[in-house]
């Protein structure tokens, strides 16, 4: 396999190891010599591993309670979820000029540094006294709002970057539940709850060493692959303008869609805990990951095979009849739980792989094909973080008015609304964002 640099020059990467004389040959040049079956199963691997280790820095604390602890009269924990969710958020919006213009060759180093950055504000949080240690859990997810566009740009731009975009995006499926789930053991094991984040970080450091470092030894997309998808290039302030004066008004209906999709998976994963408190099952630490393996899976199952689709334009449109279909799983199951026709752990599974069949579309799939469809020689990490940039923005909003307009409610009874709201509107702005990208389609073509 030769790949395509950036300038379409064409050359042999096949580079030789440090101190071999020339005589041995690299990891990355293997891996461009090998069957497609084999880079996409290493890719996959690795990239989903990277993933599902920031978790083990972003999600654990939200297994603790955190009980009796208020300030300005706020639960302690919301505190921390909003201060974590504010700061996430504003990574979000300086990830979009910062993830689309960053070259490709110092993508790893960052997210070593980043992560480690994260980590050393969680050390900071366990030795400062709460509730002023809030602070801190805004700074930890300052950095990790990074970590997925450094991560998905190894992917993006092939022949199956579907194949590995699918299970990547299953990572913060299942790493959310195995985050929360390390969390509650370490507690159960008698670690505090303000040091417990801390140390869940240590049990996740040493595989995102290594799996960053695997990574790393991604070659760089074929010709063939950028004859299907376009180059993938580092996008500056004009192509950023240039792109969105063609493309903003279409994506404005697809990003408020968006928005709701993030606001909903957030506030399941920040607050499990709470709503499988109410539901019956807030003692069995295991639950956490049980339930998110099997809605993995079932995203999986569902979303896989798109790469087999070869017409852009066709796959492009079908993400938005996948994301119609998850809203319709997610509002069916919440009515069947209400007639009470679904046991809760059977709604949660159901509406989560609902949930998550409308969102990691927009991750992975839908702006891939979308450069692919309209040639656009761009990167996917600026749209993705132009629609995260927002969604976060959503749940900072969603999690203010909760919290200071006072309204009586259950746990189970927020989700259901939630789920009820987001479907109704989200199923309209998707049909509506599909019209007016078909417009453009059939314009240019």
């Amino acid at each position: 396999m030769r790949a395509i640099q950036p300038g379409g020059e064409e050359m042999s990467q096949l580079v030789t190891q440090p101190g071999g004389g020339g005589g041995g040959i690299s990891l990355k040049a293997r891996l461009q010599r090998s069957p497609v079956w084999a880079f996409v199963v290493y890719v996959s691997l690795v990239s989903f591993t990277v993933y599902a280790c920031m978790y083990g820095f972003r999600k654990p604390f939200t297994a603790a309670s955190f009980s009796g602890i208020t300030f300005m009269g706020i639960s302690y924990k919301v505190v921390l979820v909003i201060a974590q969710v504010i700061g996430y958020m504003v990574s979000k919006f300086y990830g979009i000029r910062f993830i689309s213009g960053m070259e490709p060759s110092k993508r790893a180093g960052f997210i070593v540094k980043l992560v480690l950055t994260a980590w050393g504000s969680l050390l900071l949080f366990a030795v400062v006294p709460a509730p002023y240690n809030f602070i801190f859990m805004f700074i930890n997810g300052l950095p990790l709002g990074m970590v997925w566009g450094l991560v998905f740009g190894f992917l993006e731009g092939r022949r199956v970057t579907e194949l590995m975009g699918a299970v990547l995006a299953t990572s913060f499926i299942f790493a959310s539940g195995l985050a929360k789930t390390v969390g509650s053991g370490l507690t159960q094991l008698g670690v505090s709850e303000f040091w417990m984040p801390f140390v869940a970080g240590g049990v996740f450091i040493g595989p995102l060493l290594l799996s960053t470092w695997l990574l790393d030894q991604t070659p760089s997309p074929t010709a063939e692959d950028v004859a299907r998808r376009t180059i993938r290039l580092p996008m500056g302030r004009q192509q950023r303008r240039d792109f969105l004066s063609r493309f903003g008004y279409a994506l404005v209906p697809i990003v408020i869609a968006y928005v709701m999709l993030t606001i909903l998976r957030d506030f399941t994963e920040d607050f499990a805990k709470e709503l499988w408190t109410e539901t019956g099952y807030g003692n069995s630490a295991g639950v956490f990951a049980n339930t998110s393996t099997i809605v993995s899976l079932i995203v999986l199952a569902v979303i896989g095979g798109f790469f087999l689709v070869r017409n852009n334009y066709l796959a492009f449109q079908l993400n938005n009849a996948i994301i119609v279909g998850g809203f319709v799983l997610a509002a069916g199951a919440t009515a069947l739980f209400h007639l009470h026709l679904l046991s809760p752990v059977a709604w949660i599974v159901a509406a989560s792989a609902g949930l998550y069949l409308g969102y990691v579309p927009y991750n992975c799939f839908y702006f891939e094909r979308m450069l692919a469809t309209y040639k656009i020689a761009g990167n996917v990490g600026f749209l993705i973080y132009i629609a995260d940039a927002f969604g976060y923005l959503g749940t900072v909003v969603v999690l203010l008015v909760k919290e200071f307009v006072h309204i009586r409610y259950t746990w189970v009874d927020f989700f259901t609304g939630m789920f009820y709201v987001a479907a109704a509107a989200g199923i309209l702005l998707v049909l509506w964002g599909s019209v007016l990208f078909g417009n453009i389609y059939r314009k240019n073509n």
